[in-house]
């Protein structure tokens, strides 16, 4: 008897080179959706779609840095959300103790499913088997929800806050530090 193999089950895993043109286009959708009409225009009509795919291209196959990683949550086969983590950036970040989650983006057709929850826990158990013991996520000032959901998992502001935006000043966004804990996990 031949059994035909069911659905895939949801997951995140690494995310493979032929994967970059999949995280671009989920993270144009995302900065679509979430960024203002104005902040999208101006964001998205600085770079195009292929040079983001090969930006991406060169983040999976060949990481900027050591413990560098981008993960894809998968469900149906596709890529439905992303994550990178990192060795800690600002300047107060002991590198080899402060992991970063630098981006994270679920495909918003696709939320509400467990794959924010997956997402983030992969997020915590790689920085936590890349050797970091916090680790440290900056967010949008206004970003509520995201917010909501961070603190949820234990993730609280640190007190730290920074602008950022286009070098030409016609996008600022202002962001809040959080953190947490890995050695809970």
């Amino acid at each position: 008897m031949t059994t035909t193999p069911g659905p895939l089950a949801d997951s995140v895993r690494l995310a493979w080179p032929a994967e970059a043109a999949a995280v671009a286009d989920l993270q144009r959708r995302v900065w679509s959706s979430e960024l203002s009409a104005e902040v999208a225009a101006t964001v998205l009509g600085g770079v195009s779609a292929e040079e983001m795919t090969q930006a991406w291209g060169q983040a999976i196959s060949r990481p900027p840095k050591a413990r560098y990683r981008v993960l894809v949550a998968i469900a149906d086969a596709r890529v439905v959300g992303f994550a990178t983590t990192v060795p800690g950036q600002d300047p107060d970040a002991d590198e080899a103790a402060d992991g970063e989650v630098q981006e994270f983006a679920v495909d918003p057709p696709a939320r509400h499913r467990g794959h924010g929850s997956r997402l983030l826990n992969a997020c915590a158990d790689t920085l936590r088997a890349d050797g970091f013991r916090h680790a440290r996520w900056w967010v949008g000032e206004d970003d509520q929800a995201l917010r909501g959901f961070l603190g949820a998992a234990g993730w609280v502001p640190d007190g730290s806050s920074r602008e950022i935006g286009t070098d030409d000043e016609a996008v600022r966004l202002t962001q809040v530090r959080l953190h947490t804990d890995l050695a809970d996990g």
